[in-house]
């Protein structure tokens, strides 16, 4: 059988070792051609291009996916101690400070490196003029947001500590970066997060079980002429890959331990 010479998207980004969203980034950016064959398909030469340029994809946006707006917005608030919000975001991108590198359903993207690389002070000037008097202090989610802790897991270490509120319920943003500078705090609510993601992983492993022993019970119940209708094979096939994903993460978080 002849190799195949024109390629598909998903097949190209195969052939170069690109992600999908590498090479949809390289395309949007004009670092790699646009398919010239009917049905987004590059000709064989084409593809050679694309090999030759995959290179400056890797180096202009790197291995990790962009991210939105409000993951963005998570990730500088860790990093800075801010509670950074969606809006802030977009002012950054307004005052040319962030790039919009993509999109995604009409949302904007933006990479990690660009919003690590972000300098705190212009981060903190937008959080700033958009808080006014309230700079200092912080309500409960921005707290979470700064701390990347669960609701439930700051709300009962800010009631075993004490944490003082402000007449508006607002807590002192220097209180919420001291618990973000306690590295034994910070083992504690790490591994709170792991029990918790395991006993989730867990319980979702236990509903898969019981649907692929539900659609035995059924197989059998077809073969024994019980019932008229087989069970639906894709059903199986979609709870077995789950399961085998759901204990992968089992596993990953009982190697954890400790």
């Amino acid at each position: 059988m002849p190799a195949q010479t024109d390629l598909g998207a998903n097949q190209l980004a195969v052939r170069l070792g690109l992600a999908r969203w590498q090479l949809r980034v390289g395309r949007e950016h004009g670092l790699l051609p646009e398919p010239d064959l009917d049905g987004e398909r590059w000709s064989a030469g084409l593809v050679e291009e694309c090999a030759h340029r995959c290179g400056q994809v890797v180096t202009r946006f790197g291995e990790e996916p962009p991210i939105g707006a409000i993951r963005a917005a998570a990730r500088l608030a860790m990093r800075t101690g801010l509670d950074v919000e969606r809006r802030d975001v977009e002012v950054l991108v307004a005052r040319d400070h962030l790039e919009v590198v993509s999109s995604f359903r009409g949302h904007p993207l933006y990479l990690l490196r660009d919003l690590d690389a972000l300098d705190p002070e212009k981060v903190r000037d937008v959080v700033a003029a958009r808080k006014g008097p309230l700079f200092d202090t912080v309500e409960a989610g921005g707290a979470v947001t700064i701390l990347g802790w669960p609701r439930k897991t700051f709300d009962r270490i800010a009631g075993e500590r004490t944490l003082a509120k402000d007449r508006f319920g607002r807590y002192a943003l220097a209180d919420i970066r001291a618990l973000a500078a306690d590295d034994e705090l910070a083992r504690e609510v790490r591994e709170e997060k792991r029990r918790r993601a395991l006993a989730k992983a867990r319980r979702a492993e236990t509903d898969i079980e019981d649907v692929v022993r539900g659609w035995l019970l059924r197989c059998t119940a077809y073969v024994d002429r019980a019932v008229e209708e087989p069970p639906d094979p894709a059903l199986l096939g979609r709870a077995i890959r789950g399961l085998a994903g759901t204990r992968a993460e089992t596993a990953k978080y009982e190697q954890e331990t400790g």
